[in-house]
């Protein structure tokens, strides 16, 4: 619901319960008021546009005399801003659209703020592969605030993926190395000092020895996917496919396409080994 009218009998829910839900912002009007006819569409498609981030609450002022009374309205119209029971802001008279626009947005969540509570859900229930695009998305939108910085890492972190992980925590500054910063920093020397399973350890040994080896690179590349090591897994398929683009009757090619895939779309090393592939097929 994106608007309604508010009278005596609803006032309380509309206004100060959802206040404690959402921004409402009540707007008081009347029939006679040629500047409320001006104003009433302006917010009308403003409350549409942010599709429900906030209420608009419009008061007929003859109608609801007692209402306007309570909220000490003196002309028309009149529009007031309501937080958790409380006014925040208002204004008198009608205005224009970008005005009104302004005085919303510096009170509305934004966008991002919402992709990254939808990240930390699903980080709660240790989703890391599903929270990562959403932490990338929320990170570029904030203009790459510090402590989502962390909490994408964090996730790179949980997925193997420790050289992309460490460039993020690398460019954050020395004023923002909070403690979230020195506890995801602390994950990530920890996932490094790692040991590999023995079955990769043992693959990489005979691969060092056998550097040509094709088959033994494919096997070695699903081992490293499988437990995460989804670049050093691409950079293998890729060197395979630089050797023999048609390696294993195409099982390699389809190896690679398929990590690319599982990465998901706007992933940024999915996006890199596209390209990759796409320069070496054309």
């Amino acid at each position: 619901m994106h608007s309604v009218d508010v009278t005596l009998d609803n006032a309380q829910q509309m206004i100060i319960d959802e206040s404690f839900q959402r921004l409402v912002v009540v707007d008081f009007w009347a029939d006679w008021c040629g500047p409320c006819k001006t104003l009433m569409p302006i917010l009308e498609k403003l409350a549409a546009e942010f599709q429900g981030q906030f209420l608009l609450a419009r008061i007929n002022a003859d109608e609801q005399q007692p209402l306007a009374g309570q909220f000490g309205v003196r002309s028309l119209p009149t529009v007031m801003l309501i937080k958790d029971g409380q006014p925040l802001d208002g204004f008198t008279g009608a205005q224009p659209e970008p005005q009104i626009r302004q005085l919303l947005e510096k009170y509305l969540p934004k966008a991002w703020e919402q992709t990254l509570a939808q990240a930390q859900a699903l980080m709660a229930e240790q989703d890391f592969a599903g929270a990562l695009p959403l932490l990338r998305q929320a990170y570029e939108e904030s203009a790459q605030t510090p402590a989502i910085g962390c909490l994408l890492a964090q996730a790179l972190i949980e997925l193997n993926r420790v050289e992309e992980a460490e460039p993020i925590l690398g460019a954050i500054k020395l004023a923002d190395q909070d403690a979230l910063y020195q506890q995801v920093l602390a994950q990530l020397e920890l996932k490094k000092q790692a040991a590999k399973t023995p079955e990769i350890e043992a693959l990489e040994k005979q691969l060092e020895q056998d550097p040509d080896n094709l088959e033994l690179a494919h096997k070695l590349a699903l081992q490293l996917n499988q437990e995460g090591y989804h670049r050093q897994a691409l950079e293998l398929l890729m060197g395979i496919l630089q050797k023999d683009l048609n390696h294993a009757e195409g099982q390699s090619k389809k190896a690679l396409m398929d990590i690319v895939a599982s990465l998901g779309k706007g992933d940024p090393l999915a996006a890199e080994y596209q390209r990759k592939l796409f320069t070496l097929l054309y």
